[in-house]
């Protein structure tokens, strides 16, 4: 094992792309394991129980607590050295995102250890101790991804990478085990919703593994076991971003960067007024679809037609401004000149790759439906409303997903090398008065000072400045001058520079709204709303175990996929 290397091709070498390729063999034998166990448990394979998939899980979490340690120990008694960072990893607005996940998560984990107590007499003591072991788990996991997200690993990189690939994998499973489990839920109620929309002849029975005693407190065992399902789809969002930032971490290891600053980009609220309250107005309406679609679906047959079209109308019509708004956004990508930045990222290239990989699990589901529109051969009034629907999802992931990935890969503009200080002078009575400028109105009068021109001001003609790194000064003069400069707002710039401002405003404008789209479409899957499960067409085509198979697998890709294209949205609109 190397402690430093000393070679200038680190993280190419052959030593250390031998210990990349084992630890991602540990990792993925690590999940394949614990994948068929948590099967075993669900199709109830003989001498599995749920106390052996909580046992592993259990296990590996104490493994990464231990390697977490070590790793916290090592960098506090080297807390002196400096580090690379990757300035592209681990943002603060992701950790935000990932710490309020965390909160959540551990509200379960409190309602489980509740709902062990009610049910102490019959669960096995791994239920008790499982939620423990991860609350545990989350606190230090939270703290270290806070404080160690950006690090550069360029020491004991052997050790590391067997330990970060280890992380990675076990919230790989546990977001595995909180995805059945929750899917286990929503097949429950899947399969009475069904029973109302007159599909009776399906005679499957699902089976969730309730406890076989009763509760010693009705109405909390009641609230525990309700409260613990809403709560699920923040678990599992929160472990899919712990385990894509650990995996940032991994690849990070052992890399080499340029020491060079990143011009932070903090978020604000300016200019992107519209976008806001047109993706307010979405949010808000789609938050009172799911209530109501909760409500009436599964009452009645009629209701529960009349919750699909709603969703469905909704949907389309949300979907198609989001259309709209992409296409915009790429014409006028089209529109400019401006290179792309390709230069090796780990975190840029993950997030252009889960865009891709988890869009085909909507794809899957939206060309599933779509051949069975075609196919099936009785179509109930609501089901040809999923036709339009499925188009749209397949067409607006695609313009989304070109959107994204064109913006991420944007090089930023940036201010000419040579210019190192604008100086505002007025002349009144024989004497000068300066302004030192912020960055935008350097950046704003560029061109037309390549021009050989001056800014255009609001008020009278000035003496501009412009100071070379030798430290001259070339001033021209105008014939006249004003008495006084009242503020920096009494600048108004020219036409060009206007131009280039719009568009950055429309793109901004853009990305609100598409952001606050993204979040509001990851409601409905998350909390229940899936009419993928409850229109029955596809049933019918396919057979209720196939089809339920393919959702089971493809849904948890989708509801990632809105979260993580709203948070790349907020990076673009960061960005622009």
């Amino acid at each position: 094992m190397e402690k430093v290397s000393g070679s200038p091709s680190a993280g190419g070498s052959y030593p250390q792309k031998t210990a990349e390729i084992l630890s991602s063999q540990y990792g993925i034998n690590l999940f394949l394991a614990g994948l068929l166990l948590t099967f075993a448990w669900a199709v109830h394979a003989v001498g599995i129980s749920k106390s052996h998939l909580l046992s592993y899980l259990i296990t590996l979490m104490l493994i990464q607590l231990l390697w977490m340690l070590w790793y916290l120990s090592r960098s506090c008694t080297q807390r002196r050295l400096i580090r690379d960072k990757d300035t592209h990893a681990g943002a603060r607005w992701l950790k935000c995102g990932i710490t309020l996940f965390a909160v959540i998560t551990l509200i379960l984990d409190s309602f489980k250890i509740g709902y062990y107590i009610d049910f102490s007499n019959c669960l096995s003591p791994t239920e008790g101790i499982f939620p423990v072991a991860h609350a545990v788990h989350t606190i230090l996991q939270v703290y270290f991804l806070w404080c160690h997200a950006k690090d550069i690993i360029q020491s004991f990189k052997t050790l590391e990478r067997f330990g970060v690939i280890h992380s990675v994998f076990t919230n790989l499973l546990l977001w595995t085990n909180g995805v059945l489990t929750e899917s286990k839920h929503q097949l429950n109620e899947h399969k009475e919703r069904l029973i109302t929309l007159g599909f009776g002849n399906i005679t499957i029975v699902l089976d969730d593994h309730a406890p076989q005693c009763n509760c010693t407190t009705t109405t909390l065992c009641s609230v525990f076991s309700q409260g613990i399902y809403y709560l699920y789809p923040f678990n599992i969002e929160y472990h899919i971003l712990a385990s894509t930032m650990l995996y940032v971490l991994w690849k990070n290891i052992g890399r080499k960067v340029e020491h060079h600053q990143q011009h932070k980009t903090p978020f604000s609220l300016h200019g992107i007024t519209v976008g806001m309250i047109f993706g307010l107005v979405v949010l808000t309406s789609t938050i009172a679809i799911v209530v109501v679609y909760l409500i009436q679906i599964g009452r009645s047959k009629i209701k529960s037609e009349l919750a699909l079209t709603m969703f469905y109308l909704h949907a389309i019509f949300v979907l198609a401004l989001m259309c709209t708004a992409g296409i915009v956004a790429l014409l006028i990508y089209r529109l400019e000149d401006r290179s792309l930045d390709n230069s090796k990222n780990p975190a840029r290239k993950l997030d252009a790759e889960l865009l891709v990989g988890t869009a085909a699990g909507s794809w899957l589901l939206s060309w599933g439906s779509i051949l069975a529109i075609i196919c099936a051969q009785a179509h109930p009034k609501y089901t040809w409303y999923n036709l339009p629907y499925s188009i749209l999802v397949i067409i607006e992931k695609y313009i989304q997903n070109l959107f994204i990935i064109e913006s991420i890969h944007r090089e930023q503009e940036k201010v000419n090398d040579d210019i190192k200080t604008l100086r505002i002078v007025t002349v009144s009575q024989g004497s000068t008065l300066s302004l030192t400028p912020s960055y935008k109105e350097i950046y704003n009068g560029r061109a037309t000072r390549d021009r050989g021109e001056v800014p255009c001001l609001f008020k009278g003609t000035i003496c501009a400045r412009e100071t070379d790194s030798s430290g001259g000064a070339k001033e021209e003069m105008s014939e006249e001058s004003s008495s006084v400069i009242h503020s920096a707002s009494d600048f108004s710039f020219c036409s060009r520079n206007s131009v280039t401002n719009n568009k950055r405003r429309i793109l901004k404008n853009i990305a609100a709204f598409l952001f606050l789209c993204n979040l509001s479409l990851w409601i409905p899957p998350a909390f229940g709303c899936r009419p993928e499960y409850d229109n029955g067409l596809e049933e019918i085509v396919f057979g209720f175990e196939p089809w339920i198979i393919v959702v089971n697998l493809a849904m948890p890709f989708s509801i990632f996929y809105r979260m993580h294209s709203a948070a790349s949205l907020f990076e673009v609109n960061c960005k622009t």
